[in-house]
């Protein structure tokens, strides 16, 4: 009356191993009942620990502070050379301003990069107008840690223009 059944659902086992990039080293055994029958899986894990090389060779420095601060004095003669080089004779034109606001900035951050101030990241600003008795307020807001970050800013004026150049450093942890 009763057959064995050929078509019982077989259990298999499988030996997977895995080794991420790390020094750590996986074995999972793995029995998966037929997916027909149910949907449940057991894992066994077995986990073997060696020695993380990397940890040891290159450990943390911790530093939260900068070894060398930023230079206010020397980027504030920086500012004011290149400012009054470029600009002295200078009569104000508005494309030609707009093209020069762009020289200003690549040479105020090449002088800056010459320094090789480590650990801090310059954000430099240069606005050109037309002196026409007009008044003009600059502000910018920015997270902020006092202890470390800083700006320098100098303004120049001649005849007929302005400007106003300011380099902010930002302390990177």
């Amino acid at each position: 009356m009763s057959e064995p059944l050929k078509d019982k659902p077989q259990k298999a086992e499988k030996k997977i191993k895995i080794h991420p990039e790390g020094s750590r080293a996986k074995e999972k055994t793995a029995r998966i009942k037929d997916p027909a029958s149910t949907h449940v899986m057991h894992v066994d894990e077995h986990v073997t620990h060696h020695e993380d090389q990397a940890a040891t060779t290159n450990p943390n420095t911790y530093q939260l502070g900068p070894y060398k601060l930023f230079p206010i004095t020397t980027i504030s003669y920086i500012l004011k050379e290149e400012i009054t080089h470029y600009l002295r004779d200078m009569q104000y034109e508005p494309l030609h301003s707009r093209e020069m606001t762009l020289t200003l900035c690549e040479v105020i951050r090449t002088r800056v990069k010459e320094l090789m101030i480590p650990r801090y990241k310059t954000v430099i600003l240069v606005h050109i107008g037309q002196l026409n008795g007009q008044g003009m307020q600059i502000s910018s807001r920015c997270l902020w840690d006092p202890n470390f970050d800083t700006f320098v800013s100098h303004s120049f004026k001649n005849t007929s223009l302005f400007c106003s150049a300011t380099v902010y450093g930002i302390y990177f942890e």
